[in-house]
């Protein structure tokens, strides 16, 4: 096989070009096949950077949930823990906030 960049003859298990480290063999994030080419999957017809693009979009919206939820979590800690000094009143003010966000 010859790399399609530089024209260097690669061998067909080739990952990447020796010579100019081009990729030679893509692996679909959907179905995982091996083809020669990029952009689309020859076997289900996913497109590389739409797939890519949702999964990070996804990854983030379930990111930032887990940091809402440490957020409250902490900040109940910190309540609790101040209490003693404030007579309670982080603790109150904490618990009103949660009742009125839902």
């Amino acid at each position: 096989m010859k790399c399609p960049k530089c024209g260097t003859e690669a061998r067909d298990v080739a990952r990447f070009c020796q010579r100019c480290h081009a990729t030679l063999r893509f692996e679909c994030p959907s179905c995982h096949h091996e083809q020669r080419h990029g952009g689309t999957c020859e076997k289900c017809g996913v497109d590389f950077m739409k797939y890519l693009g949702a999964m990070i979009t996804v990854k983030k919206a379930e990111s930032e949930t887990a940091h809402a939820k440490l957020q409250r979590r902490s900040s109940l800690l910190r309540s609790l823990l101040l209490a003693p000094f404030d007579m309670g009143w982080s603790l109150l003010r904490d618990m009103r906030s949660r009742a009125r966000n839902g």
